[in-house]
């Protein structure tokens, strides 16, 4: 998986990790686990950014998941709940195939838009063309950098308190593997795992 394709969402209580998915199957986990007394603090990570995504689970769960639905864009919830519920290697009907498309906003000046609108295949080719051209100009690098945040914040929210999480922050930003791998290893297996992931996803 590349350093910036990741499209799920990962739950903890406390160091446990208890889902990973798309974030109304990850919120609705996390529901349960509330409900149910968890037994340390459930959390919600976007596995994009590794920031904690607050997450409203109160009242039902058909209530939890409109909310997201309204949070993320109707279109983009009921896709990525609809991916999550279809039974793996059930056939696909007739149609356009699921790309993994998520609609997000995108705030841009008018001269913009015009000059996206007119490019071939409207404004949503033209920006994936845009994206792609970035990727490759700044190879490596770029990726690598977005992995080190993205673990770094993981990392800052449950393993601050951890032993060795000074060490193995140096050990990420110094992009040392090997290194970074030994000092995590007394960590709880869960955090341990999911941080090694984040940080080094492009040599798993």
């Amino acid at each position: 998986m590349g350093a910036d394709t990741f499209t799920s969402y990962t739950g903890f209580d406390g160091v446990r990790r208890i889902a990973q998915g798309p974030l109304q199957v990850v919120a609705l986990r996390a529901k349960r686990a509330r409900d149910g007394g968890a037994t340390g603090p459930v959390l919600v990570f976007d596995d994009q950014t590794g920031r904690c995504v607050d997450i409203d689970t109160r009242g039902t769960d058909d209530e939890v998941v409109a909310r997201l639905a309204a949070l993320l864009g109707l279109t983009a919830a009921q896709a990525a709940f609809d991916e999550a519920q279809e039974p793996a290697g059930e056939p696909r009907g007739r149609g356009r195939p699921k790309l993994g498309v998520v609609a997000r906003e995108v705030t841009l000046l008018p001269r913009h838009w015009a000059w996206l609108s007119a490019q071939p295949g409207g404004a949503s080719v033209a920006l994936r063309k845009l994206v792609d051209q970035a990727r490759q100009a700044h190879g490596d690098t770029g990726h690598r950098r977005q992995a080190q945040e993205r673990a770094q914040q993981f990392m800052a929210t449950i393993a601050a308190n951890l032993p060795g999480y000074d060490d193995a922050t140096q050990a990420l930003l110094a992009h040392d593997r090997k290194r970074f791998v030994e000092l995590v290893a007394t960590w709880p297996a869960d955090v341990a795992d999911h941080a090694t992931m984040l940080a080094f996803s492009d040599e798993l």
